[in-house]
């Protein structure tokens, strides 16, 4: 279901980081834009190739950007959620969608059209200042993802991901998977069955204690060890 933005959204934009700091008026014409679009889980919101006439950002919900190999195998290289843009650089860049992006779960968006968005960077250009930063964030924390993928073994890309997933909780020893093994597994580069046997050998090094979707950090200098050098599971 589509529908413009209500004037109730305009908590809701202000507490988006893209968004923050922006005078009320200029959050009106922001909202005035705005199209509210609602995804079921597994429903597809864009494809590869598809005309990027303009960006989403998560409302509500979680959405995975992702590509399909000729076998069909998934490479997942984002997974996003509450307040996190998404599809920004093709619609600033006049591309088509590189990726596609589906919706994990029941979804709220906000819809930004291209050219209605644009002219409102020409009118504000803190906007455009905000928009760079995200834009920034999401270049390193591409960089990054690459980075690991390249050079550090699975074991080494899954201890990377738990020590992300504990200190987004403040350095919390127990974590929870919002994603399944197998997207996981998808994110990281490697296979479920892969997965699972290192999560076992991890397990069994003393490094964590895994119940379902909920994972014990009992050893976080060993993990971060793992994270580094790939070495701690014998």
């Amino acid at each position: 279901m589509n529908r413009p933005a209500r004037p109730d959204d305009m908590e809701i934009l202000a507490a988006i980081p893209l968004f923050k700091g922006l005078p009320k008026n200029y959050l009106e014409d922001v909202r005035r834009i705005a199209m509210g679009k609602d995804f079921k889980k597994g429903e597809a919101i864009f494809f590869e190739g598809d005309e990027a006439d303009g960006f989403y950002v998560v409302v509500a919900g979680r959405v995975k950007v992702f590509k399909l190999s000729l076998d069909g195998k998934e490479q997942i290289f984002h997974i996003l959620g509450p307040g996190e843009p998404f599809g920004e650089v093709p619609v600033f860049a006049g591309e088509d969608f590189p990726a596609n992006a589906e919706a994990m779960v029941a979804s709220r968006l906000f819809f930004f059209p291209r050219k209605a968005f644009t002219g409102l960077i020409s009118e504000d250009p803190s906007l455009a200042l905000n928009m760079l930063a995200i834009l920034s964030k999401r270049l390193r924390q591409f960089t990054v993802q690459v980075e690991h993928l390249s050079f550090k073994e699975v074991p080494g890309r899954l201890a990377v991901y738990l020590l992300y997933l504990s200190d987004q909780k403040g350095g919390q020893v127990h974590v929870r998977l919002a994603i399944s093994k197998g997207q996981l597994a998808s994110l990281l580069g490697t296979i479920p069955e892969t997965l699972s046997r290192i999560l076992a050998k991890m397990s069994k090094a003393g490094l964590i204690r895994v119940e379902g979707p909920r994972i014990e950090i009992v050893d976080r200098q060993g993990l971060e060890l793992l994270s580094a050098t790939g070495k701690g599971l014998g």
